[in-house]
């Protein structure tokens, strides 16, 4: 059997369609389900393998980025998450969806803890919303299952008013002591604390990040595709497919 992915939405996702499209891409079996279902009982999160929670502006982001979907999944789900984690489940934040791991205190989970709230995502250094493609490097010496065998740039899109990653010096330096920071920047596009673009939690099976790998699914989704000669594999991909192997 396929493994089964659920992605998360709520009003003002926006990205859960590409997102949708690139699991069922590398074999997964996927789900778009409004967080509502979860909360009502209507679906159940145990019933999946794969938790996505993908980009967009949930709630307006009117109280910051992500805080009321982070709320909702913090008071509304209980233990569901944590649970679904530790059952050796994967788990996957993309921009607003980082935001929301983030902000409930998924991540960065230090001993198990996903309920504390250590770290945050705050305005860009630029004081507006940046839409640009960037490229991102693998920085993880093995502890993230998401990027196993990525020695290679992963070109893709940036979406965010708020993607600057901030930490108190102690946690930073946990984060990189645990083998927990995933992706950097190679040119940082948002004043990111150490050009960091994406993290892990210590057990490697939840990761989040702000930039958008789903976005880039085919090589023609590159603003470089009739410039230069590029791989028909889109190195977005990379990421869902090592999430696919884990099942495997």
């Amino acid at each position: 059997m396929k493994p089964k992915a659920i992605v998360l939405r709520t009003a003002g996702t926006n990205c859960e369609y590409e997102t949708n499209h690139v699991l069922k891409m590398v074999g997964f079996d996927a789900d778009n389900v409004h967080i509502n279902e979860l909360i009502r009982g209507d679906k159940k999160l145990l019933d999946y393998q794969m938790l996505v929670i993908p980009g967009g502006f949930s709630h307006g982001d009117y109280l910051g980025s992500a805080k009321i979907l982070a709320n909702k999944m913090t008071y509304k789900l209980g233990n569901d998450i944590p649970e679904f984690i530790e059952k050796g489940n994967l788990v996957l934040g993309i921009c607003n969806g980082f935001q929301a791991l983030v902000k409930s205190g998924i991540l960065p989970g230090f001993g198990g803890n996903y309920k504390k709230q250590e770290t945050t995502l705050t305005m860009n250094d630029s004081g507006h919303f940046q839409d640009e493609w960037i490229e991102m490097k693998n920085v993880n010496k093995g502890k993230c299952i998401f990027t196993k065998d990525i020695d290679f740039i992963i070109p893709c899109p940036i979406n965010h008013g708020e993607g600057k990653f901030v930490a108190p010096k102690e946690i930073m330096g946990k984060l990189k002591s645990n083998d927990q920071v995933v992706f950097k920047y190679v040119k940082n596009p948002n004043g990111s604390y150490e050009d960091i673009a994406g993290i892990c939690d210590e057990s490697g099976r939840v990761l989040g990040l702000m930039p958008h790998p789903e976005k880039y699914f085919t090589h023609l989704n590159s603003p470089q595709s009739t410039r230069t000669e590029i791989s028909n594999e889109a190195a977005g991909l990379a990421i869902f497919r090592n999430a696919f192997g884990y099942f495997k």
